[in-house]
């Protein structure tokens, strides 16, 4: 029995295990690093908090546990946005768009490309500044549910397109 395994020995993901015979990846999609900010937020708030207890040393206690509280925070926050991020895979192949999301509970969304009416990208201001938007692919019947934080969602519109 042939292992899971692709180059370099790296665990293939979930598109690699389900493409049919003939079928090649011609895009393979990702979340853009914007999932993180949240984060980033709260580790610049601890330091905020941290600068105050510096500057104001009588409230050093009170800062000190909203500092920890930031930090376990900021934690949680990146361990979810990474979690998310590596769990997350976007492929289009010649036949199909395909997006899978989830490691313990799975959720997976298939589509013919054939089947493709339209795909409609969302940017907002800073989206359009740093190249992530929202992606929703529009098909006969029924359509993908909108893919959030996607970088370079207009790539992933023109390989979903002309494929």
């Amino acid at each position: 029995m042939a292992g899971r395994h692709g180059r370099w020995g790296a665990e293939m993901g979930y598109v690699e295990t389900v493409l049919g015979p003939g079928e090649l990846v011609t895009y393979k999609g990702r979340l853009h690093w914007i999932i993180y900010a949240s984060g980033f937020a709260a580790v610049g708030l601890e330091l905020i908090f941290l600068l105050a207890a510096f500057i104001f040393p009588q409230i050093d206690e009170f800062v000190s546990r909203l500092s920890v509280a930031c930090v376990i925070f900021a934690a949680a926050v990146f361990a979810k946005s990474w979690i998310r991020q590596t769990t997350t895979e976007i492929a289009v192949t010649n036949r199909r768009i395909i997006f899978k999301t989830g490691f313990f509970q799975r959720r997976t969304i298939e589509m013919h490309l054939d089947k493709v009416e339209s795909v409609d990208v969302g940017q907002s201001i800073l989206g359009r500044l740093l190249d992530y938007g929202t992606v929703v692919v529009r098909g006969t019947g029924a359509g993908i549910e909108p893919l959030s934080n996607i970088a370079e969602p207009l790539k992933l519109r023109s390989f979903v397109t002309t494929t």
